[in-house]
């Protein structure tokens, strides 16, 4: 135990050492490529004037470039613990936010927002607005969490493929309703209804970057605590509930993260999916089934996979710019089929 241990520990500071070295490396690279050249005189006057820069390259360094690509970095860990706390929450690696119908939960109450609120004139004030649709998005991921687990355990208890199947019907209404909202939807309530289905990082800016810092920040603060109890779900609940943990309470506060997590990011970014289903899988096939390094790594993994992804969106096409979410799905998608297909023994 000792020797193993002693590995562990070793792996996990080589893989914390690799993911920090590629993350520093992803960064200054993607704030370097795009469709405004950026050379070392930019960087210069941006450190000289200490970010208060207003036209030229440094302008767009400081202002959007950067911005966009933190913002990149803290989304995709903040779907890396999403995708991780649901993996371990329903003790199934095919679990994750977007298959499960959470994302889509979170998009479908921000279209019904956009297209019935509208129409109704509610007057707002600004800084109320401004939060409306985050606060719609967490409404909608947090109702569609509790009914997944509800029918889950009613219809098909215990079931991965039950669980699934439940994820897809819920996926499946929450297109329909978007269906609806798009048909209803004026032009440019249209627009606005096709970036929430593609995902796009173009809205970020500094606001929204210590917004979800923060979020972010206390929410692994809350769950440094709750994720050694994880390992326990492992073994099931019976198990868990005879050593004294309290299964409801932990399991309704991990329902509430993941429902925050996730319906921040499509508030902001629109459905950006399979982020959270491939990082936990990578850093469980690497690390192990520790939940105590598997969610520090998944967070890891998740800000490299989508700042990589979001950094080949915006320049592949330039001047254009690809949604981001085409590019996970293209990423998740056989990713998906191949953990599908190593785990048919465990569905039926």
């Amino acid at each position: 135990m000792v020797f193993i241990s002693a590995a562990l520990r070793a792996n996990v500071v080589f893989t914390s050492t690799f993911a920090g070295l590629s993350i520093i490396a992803l960064l200054l690279f993607a704030a370097q490529w795009g469709a405004v050249p950026i050379r070392l005189n930019d960087w210069a006057s941006l450190i000289n004037q200490g970010g208060d820069v207003q036209s030229g390259s440094s302008y767009v360094l400081w202002h959007l470039r950067l911005p966009r690509v933190v913002f990149a970095l803290l989304i995709g860990a903040a779907l890396g613990l999403s995708g991780a706390l649901t993996q371990g929450l329903f003790r199934n690696p095919l679990a994750d936010p977007g298959l499960l119908g959470v994302s889509a939960g979170a998009a479908c109450a921000v279209a019904l927002g956009i297209v019935i609120l509208n129409d109704l004139n509610i007057p707002l004030l600004p800084q109320w607005r401004f939060w409306t649709i985050p606060a719609l998005a967490f409404s909608g991921a947090i109702l569609v969490c509790f009914a997944l687990d509800r029918i889950a355990r009613w219809i098909t208890p215990g079931s991965i493929a039950g669980l699934l199947l439940t994820g897809i019907a819920l996926n499946a209404l929450a297109a329909a309703v978007i269906g609806l909202c798009t048909y209803l939807a004026t032009d440019e309530q249209l627009r606005n209804l096709t970036f929430w289905t593609m995902g796009s990082l173009s809205g970020s800016n500094w606001i929204l970057v210590m917004a979800i810092a923060v979020l972010f920040s206390f929410a692994w603060w809350r769950l440094r605590a709750l994720i050694p109890v994880m390992n326990v779900f492992a073994l099931g609940e019976t198990v868990a509930a005879h050593i004294g943990i309290e299964i409801s309470r932990i399991r309704m506060e991990i329902i509430v993260w993941v429902a925050l997590l996730s319906g921040f990011a499509v508030a902001w970014c629109g459905m950006i999916g399979f982020i959270g289903l491939i990082a936990p899988n990578f850093a469980r096939a690497w690390l192990g089934g520790d939940q105590r390094v598997v969610v520090p790594a998944s967070m890891l993994l998740g800000g490299v996979l989508l700042l990589l992804a979001d950094t080949f969106a915006r320049t592949i096409a330039i001047p254009a710019e690809v949604p981001v979410g085409i590019f996970t799905a293209l990423l998740g998608a056989p990713f998906f089929i191949m953990l599908l297909r190593s785990s048919r023994r465990q569905l039926f």
